[in-house]
C-alpha cells in the first residue's frame, strides 16, 4: 500500500507534540505532572462516558457526566500527598471529600433531570472510579515513591523515574511490536484486535524489557538495589498490563462500533486510544512495588 505522504505527516507531527508535552508534564516540576495527569483524567472520562453511551444506547445527562467525573477526581486527590500542599494546607486531607461530595450531588441532579434511565448504564459508568481515576491516582503515589534511589540522587529525579519507566515501557513495547508485528506477525493474538499479532506481542514485550532493563541499569544508574533484576520485571509488568489495557479498550470500542475513542489527537485517536495501556500498566506496576520494593 503506497505511504500517504499527507497522513504521515499529521500522525510524525501529532506524535511528537504529544511526546514532547508528556515529557514536559514529566520532568518540569510535581505540579506540572499532576496537571498532566488532571487534564489524562478528565478526558479519558469523557471519551469513556460517551463509549459507554452508545453500549447501552443512552444518553447522560450533562450534570450526570460531570457528577461522575468529579467523584472520580475526588479520588485522585486522595493520593496528592507531599509535595501537593500550600504551607499547612494539603490537598488530600482537605479537598477529597467536598469534591466527592459535588461530584455526588451533580449526578444526582443528573438523573432526576434525566428522563430516561438504564441502570446498567450507570453501573458501567461507575467503573471508570476504578478503570481512570485509581490509575491516575496511583501513577501520582508512585511519584511519591522513590524506590531503590541512592541518596546523591535529586529528590524530584528520584519521584518522577518510576512513572518514566512505566511510561518508556509502554512506548517501546508499542513501536516493537508494530515492527515485529508488520515484518513476521502471522497468528492473530485476538479477535478483539485483528491487527495484533501473537509473533508482534512477544516481539514487543520481550525488546520492551531488555531495552528498558538496559536503560535502568546503565542509563538511569538504578543499581543500588540488593535486586537489580526488579528494573527488568517492571517493564515485563508495564508491558504484559499495557496490552491488555490495549485490548480491552479496543473491545470497548468493538461493543460501541466506533474505530477510535475520541479525535483530541489527529492521527492517533482520542484520550484513551492513547492511555488505555497506562491505565492498565500503572496499577500492576503499583501493585509490584507496593509487594517486592515497599
Amino acid at each position: 500500500m503506497a505511504l500517504n505522504v499527507s497522513v504521515f505527516k499529521t500522525r510524525t507531527i501529532t506524535a511528537l507534540l504529544f511526546a514532547a508535552t508528556m515529557l514536559l508534564g514529566f520532568w518540569w516540576n510535581a505540579w506540572s505532572f499532576l496537571l498532566l495527569f488532571i487534564i489524562i483524567h478528565f478526558g479519558c472520562w469523557w471519551e469513556f462516558l460517551k463509549l459507554i453511551e452508545k453500549i447501552h444506547h443512552t444518553k447522560f445527562h450533562l450534570y450526570t457526566k460531570l457528577g461522575l467525573m468529579t467523584m472520580g477526581f475526588s479520588f485522585l486527590l486522595w493520593y496528592c500527598g507531599y509535595p501537593y500542599h500550600f504551607d499547612s494546607y494539603i490537598i488530600k486531607y482537605n479537598l477529597p471529600i467536598p469534591v466527592s461530595t459535588a461530584g455526588f450531588v451533580f449526578m444526582l441532579i443528573g438523573i432526576y433531570l434525566q428522563n430516561t434511565v438504564k441502570p446498567l448504564a450507570y453501573i458501567a459508568a461507575l467503573g471508570g472510579v476504578f478503570y481512570i481515576s485509581f490509575s491516575c491516582g496511583l501513577i501520582i503515589d508512585l511519584f511519591e515513591a522513590p524506590i531503590g534511589f541512592t541518596s546523591e540522587s535529586p529528590a524530584f529525579y528520584s519521584s518522577v523515574m518510576l512513572p518514566m519507566i512505566i511510561l518508556f515501557s509502554i512506548w517501546i513495547n508499542d513501536t516493537m511490536a508494530y515492527i515485529v508485528g508488520s515484518l513476521i506477525g502471522k497468528t492473530p493474538l485476538s479477535k478483539i484486535s485483528p491487527k495484533k499479532t501473537w509473533e508482534g506481542t512477544l516481539g514487543g514485550m520481550l525488546l520492551a524489557i531488555v531495552a528498558m532493563g538496559f536503560i535502568n541499569l546503565y542509563v538511569f544508574e538504578l543499581k543500588n538495589i540488593s535486586d537489580n533484576y526488579h528494573w527488568f520485571v517492571i517493564p515485563a509488568i508495564a508491558a504484559l498490563a499495557g496490552t491488555m489495557g490495549d485490548l480491552f479498550e479496543s473491545k470497548l470500542k468493538r461493543m460501541a462500533g466506533v474505530k477510535d475513542s475520541g479525535s483530541f489527537l489527529p492521527g492517533h485517536g482520542g484520550f484513551l486510544d492513547r492511555f488505555d495501556s497506562l491505565l492498565f500498566a500503572v496499577p500492576a506496576v503499583w501493585l509490584y512495588i507496593q509487594i517486592m520494593l515497599s
